[in-house]
């Protein structure tokens, strides 16, 4: 697979990389709207890619959010509100309905904010632009550090603890760690270059480890495996305590009126499909 750059171009001050494999995926979004009979109003990367650590031979996560037509959401039975559109060694693409991206950012679900500060963005609309300032204002800083604190745990139990581990394993420990430790710090949604939260977050004397490994990582296909290094288990290990004892003094969420913003949002997106 080849991921050859061909321009680069600003999209609401994203910088985001045209290649041939972004041209499909332009090409399979229009094909959802068209067979699904909704419109996308926003799509970007999610995965590796948007995180700065991708594979030679890393797939593309696309995630993307739909509205359907107003009638819709005026039905009776329970409907599906997302749309899982391909699964392969190339590309990862599914979507949430906008009810369904609302309802979770009500409960600050880290995904979404993920989502909105991708830098690699495939198709934006007026409708999100209206929307993408609006997001951060419900985050919360207890959800997120409790879902990335989780999210490094479970990866970190299963996948690092032998004598020859998976490099990438590694990052999907430390880049959720170091959300964990921004949030914490700053209180605000972490960013999702991996590279930002190194420079934040990450200890002067653990660089070295994640530097070298951020090298092999780059170079190794996606299932490659390395010697387990234990000086990067044991600051994990740490950080957990830590993070453990920083996350109770975390104030609980607050409503603050936000249903009432988010069912504006809502039916103002409607009123434009």
């Amino acid at each position: 697979m080849t991921y050859r750059k061909k321009r680069v171009i600003i999209v609401t001050g994203k910088e985001v990389i045209f290649t041939e494999h972004e041209k499909k995926i332009k090409e399979k979004l229009n094909e959802i709207e068209e067979k699904e009979k909704v419109r996308v109003i926003y799509a970007a990367e999610s995965g590796s890619r948007a995180w700065g650590f991708a594979s030679p031979d890393s797939d593309f996560d696309v995630r993307f959010i739909y509205v359907r037509p107003e009638e819709f959401y005026l039905r009776l039975d329970k409907t599906r509100d997302v749309i899982e559109w391909q699964l392969d060694d190339v590309y990862d693409i599914n979507g949430w309905d906008i009810k369904k991206t609302l309802t979770l950012l009500h409960k600050s679900n880290p995904t979404v904010f993920e989502w909105n500060s991708s830098p690699i963005v495939y198709k934006t609309t007026d409708e999100w632009k209206s929307i993408s300032p609006e997001i951060n204002s419900f985050f919360t800083s207890k959800a997120g550090v409790y879902h990335y604190v989780s999210t490094a745990k479970g990866n970190y139990r299963e996948y690092l603890r032998d004598e020859k581990v998976k490099a990438k394993k590694y990052f999907y420990v430390l880049r959720p760690l170091l959300a964990c430790r921004w949030i914490i710090d700053k209180g605000t949604p972490p960013p999702m270059l991996f590279d930002e939260l190194v420079k934040a977050e990450l200890p002067n004397e653990m660089l070295p480890h994640v530097t070298r490994l951020l090298e092999m990582k780059k170079s190794l296909p996606e299932m490659g495996l390395i010697d387990r290094i234990d000086s990067l288990n044991e600051y994990i290990e740490k950080s957990f305590d830590e993070i453990a004892a920083a996350a109770g003094k975390l104030p609980a969420k607050s409503d603050n009126g936000s249903w009432e913003k988010l069912n504006k949002i809502f039916l103002d997106v409607l009123r434009k499909s």
